[in-house]
């Protein structure tokens, strides 16, 4: 068989990758994190949690359904857990408002592709929290951390001649499709207030997250693994993504407690409240990415040229 032959073999596979792991992750795991939260005692969070991490090795294994895995290419998405978990254990328990563990997994994304970054993103956060503390919001910090990692390996590129480029059209169509959303949500919110007494809330979130999802979807694979990207990524995906799930998420873990009722004003409060430590955990995970992102992919990259790794 041929190059072209086997290249396009390994094309359609990274799709097939790729597609199996996109309805695991936007379908399956939201629907078992949900079923946890309203069908099974919240004690069962473990079990939703092992769910997740069986969902999450899926589409990985299918990197090797027509090969043996090398010892190394596991080695690697080991060490970038270990690293994760090490590092954001620590800060946790000293400088406790930095979030360098949501910048080590979007490094991990893009470096490493899709499918381990939403392994090392979903693994990290669950040994995590063994030193941290374990409870009904493990399985969803678990997702929005393996989610950052999946949709940093999707956007990003790392073809040499794409990353070096200064100029800003690759990156201006993810920045005018969240900025076009954040005016719609203003006119929304001024055409029709509703009970909202400021902008700032579930509105950001929400049309903030189609901005930024078609952003990415119009780029995606395009986009340049410099600093400036990197750090607006990171902040972006982190307030919106991280922050809007997890909103919604301690509304549902609160569930059956006395006074706690699911409503949407409920859940404007959640977004209202969650805002400024969403706007922390982001500007301290861009902090990290501006600083040691670019370094530690680079790093990464040599170590899979040494020893032959590849997505």
């Amino acid at each position: 068989m041929g190059r072209t032959g086997y290249d396009g073999q390994q094309l359609a596979s990274r799709r097939k990758r790729t597609f199996t792991a996109g309805l695991l992750i936007l379908i399956a795991m939201p629907l078992t994190l949900l079923a946890g939260s309203f069908i099974l005692d919240q004690a069962n969070y473990m079990l939703i949690s092992l769910l997740v991490i069986i969902y999450t090795m899926i589409p990985f294994f299918m990197i090797f359904e027509k090969r043996r895995p090398k010892a190394r290419e596991i080695v690697l998405i080991a060490m970038m857990t270990a690293i994760t978990v090490a590092v954001h254990t620590f800060f946790n328990m000293t400088i406790s408002i930095i979030e360098i563990g949501t910048a080590m997994v979007i490094i991990a994304g893009i470096a490493m592709g899709p499918e381990a970054g939403f392994l090392v993103g979903a693994l990290a956060r669950f040994v995590c929290n063994f030193f941290l503390s374990q409870g009904p919001w493990t399985p969803w910090q678990m997702f929005c951390w393996g989610l950052l990692g999946f949709m940093a390996g999707l956007a990003f590129n790392l073809n040499s001649a794409e990353r070096k480029s200064k100029t800003f059209q690759v990156i201006m169509g993810p920045v005018i499709c969240f900025f076009a959303a954040m005016i719609l949500a203003y006119v929304t919110y001024i055409i029709a207030p509703g009970d909202d007494e400021t902008f700032f809330g579930w509105r950001i979130y929400v049309f903030g997250a189609l901005g930024l999802l078609a952003g990415l979807l119009f780029q995606r694979k395009r986009l340049p693994a410099d600093r400036i990207t990197l750090t607006l990524f990171t902040f972006l995906a982190t307030v919106i993504i991280y922050g809007g799930i997890l909103n919604m998420a301690s509304l549902f873990t609160m569930t059956g407690m006395p006074g706690v009722e699911i409503s949407f004003n409920t859940l404007r409060l959640m977004f209202v409240s969650g805002l400024p430590y969403d706007l922390l955990h982001a500007g301290t995970a861009a902090a990290c990415m501006l600083f040691m992102g670019r370094p530690m992919i680079d790093k990464i990259e040599r170590i899979k040229i040494k020893y032959g790794i590849y997505r």
